[in-house]
């Protein structure tokens, strides 16, 4: 009886420690994924907030955006964003996006968040662009472009807390999903309005 006892405490005690090393291994690989989403999230902020000019577009095509009834500024308004280096900061964007995508996916967090999260963020960047492009024809939007930027934040911000709250807190967003995603359409649906009147002055602007 020793011996049988012996061994079904041997047998637990390696179930029990298989389970443990399985949780910690889990954990950890969990913590992988959400530092490289982390790490590839602040490297899209880092190429928005570095924007720092716009120069006349080359011949080409604008850039296309996740959202696919997305405005464009620079494609409308003629110009290329670039970043301090000179280095374009669509396609740098575009690239940062991507490579956010693939790291979210892999930490489980649904496609359609990081549609808004991404969007967020080009949004984000065709504001700043409108904003200097305004700078260029004598601040001609006035308090416009106060309210265009404040709505740009305030989405950028949601989206962007929408994607982190699904990486850190997954069970409940999914309770919630529906109604978040609905109110960021609203939101979205409003601010690519006040874009469009934006871009449609400035262009007139530019003719004149």
């Amino acid at each position: 009886m020793p011996g049988l006892m012996e061994l079904a405490y041997t047998t637990a005690g390696g179930v029990v420690g298989a389970a443990v090393t399985a949780y910690i291994s889990r954990n950890h690989e969990r913590r992988q994924l959400r530092s490289a989403v982390m790490d590839q999230l602040q490297r899209v902020w880092l190429v928005r907030a570095g924007v720092c000019d716009i120069v006349p577009r080359r011949t080409g095509r604008p850039a296309a955006y996740m959202g696919g009834g997305q405005l464009s500024a620079t494609g409308e308004l003629g110009f290329s964003a670039v970043l301090e280096d000179g280095s374009d900061a669509e396609r740098t964007l575009r690239e940062a996006v991507a490579g956010l995508v693939v790291a979210s996916l892999s930490a489980g967090i649904p496609r359609r968040v990081l549609d808004f999260a991404g969007g967020g963020e080009e949004r984000a960047l065709q504001c700043e662009v409108i904003r200097l492009a305004d700078q260029r024809v004598g601040g001609i939007l006035g308090e416009s472009l106060e309210e265009l930027m404040t709505a740009c934040a305030e989405y950028r911000e949601a989206t962007a807390q929408l994607l982190l709250q699904a990486l850190w807190h997954p069970w409940q967003v999914r309770w919630r999903m529906t109604v978040r995603i609905r109110a960021l359409r609203t939101e979205v649906e409003a601010l690519h309005r006040k874009q469009q009147a934006a871009v449609t002055l400035l262009a007139r602007a530019a003719q004149r």
